[in-house]
């Protein structure tokens, strides 16, 4: 009974619409697309980050570029607990991304989004432990938001209209 469900199930997916994002693999409108877009320098520590996540993530091409992805970046650190002596105990770090997805041909703004995420940092008696866990939750909080940015250029690739380059 249970695998007659699942049966179902199955065959009713399509009927929902859900199909595969990267349909044609490397081929595919989507993948083919995402080769073409280049990162603008992106300023500070978090913009090399950031960037470097980005280029990876698009694997660009040699190929000319179609579009260009700019992105300005908000990182703040704010001290959230706090001891009787004033001391800070624990750290949230938010990396927030303005980002706009330029079309070259025409110098258009196709996409305007915004991406984000943050981290819990323990400030420990080290100072030397706790920059290295703030480093950390940078670096970590670069990839988050670089695959954020990453599936919604995807998502405007699979609708754009067949007349763009």
């Amino acid at each position: 009974m249970k695998r007659l469900g699942i049966l179902l199930l199955a065959l009713a997916l399509p009927g929902c619409g859900l199909h595969p994002l990267y349909s044609g693999g490397s081929n595919g409108a989507v993948a083919t697309m995402l080769t073409r877009v280049e990162v603008a320098p992106i300023d500070g520590k978090a913009g090399w980050l950031m960037g470097n996540a980005l280029r990876d993530k698009l694997a660009a091409q040699r190929e000319a570029p179609l579009y260009r992805l700019e992105v300005r970046l908000d990182d703040k650190i704010i001290g959230l607990g706090v001891r009787s002596d004033d001391s800070v105990t624990r750290e949230r770090r938010t990396l927030r991304a303005r980002y706009q997805l330029v079309e070259l041909a025409h110098g258009t703004v196709v996409l305007d989004a915004a991406a984000g995420s943050d981290a819990g940092i323990d400030v420990v008696s080290s100072d030397y432990a706790t920059i290295a866990a703030e480093n950390t939750a940078l670096e970590n909080l670069s990839e988050i938001v670089a695959d954020q940015i990453v599936s919604r250029v995807a998502l405007y690739a699979e609708h754009a209209p067949a007349s763009e380059p």
